[in-house]
């Protein structure tokens, strides 16, 4: 897409804090991080989100996601990772081009990734039980 920022990004047209580059993504530091070492994983081929990126290439972003949280955690010496992908506006996607957060997590850090967890009602079990069907 000509105006997607991430595009851009990807593709090398708007300078980067670039950890990882192939053929397929770019990996960089996010300008607004959560915590310390807070890296996107960036597809240069311009998918809106999950439901649109091919199989193979949503593969490959979870492999390279390991292969960069792997090393990072031993670069900055973090407690833990965070692997967030959002998809759509009700789901806090911000930018319409599919890419992963890799947020490092350090004991206390507040950087909140959290719910309150409810409860799976026997109706609502039921419902989806009923519904889904993968092939």
């Amino acid at each position: 897409m000509k105006e997607c920022i991430f595009c851009k990004i990807a593709n090398g047209e708007i300078p980067s804090a670039t950890l990882y580059e192939d053929e397929k993504f770019r990996v960089i530091l996010d300008l607004g991080p959560a915590t310390k070492g807070h890296a996107l994983i960036l597809p240069k081929s311009h998918y809106e989100n999950l439901y649109e990126l091919p199989e193979g290439l949503a593969g490959d972003a979870m492999v390279l996601a390991k292969k960069v949280i792997t090393e990072m955690k031993e670069v900055l010496k973090c407690d833990g990772y965070n692997v967030v992908q959002n998809n759509g506006e009700a789901a806090g996607q911000t930018v319409f081009h599919f890419h992963m957060h890799l947020i490092p997590r350090r004991d206390g850090d507040n950087a909140g990734i959290s719910w309150n967890p409810g409860t799976l009602t026997p109706e609502d079990k039921e419902e989806i039980l009923s519904k889904f069907s993968l092939k």
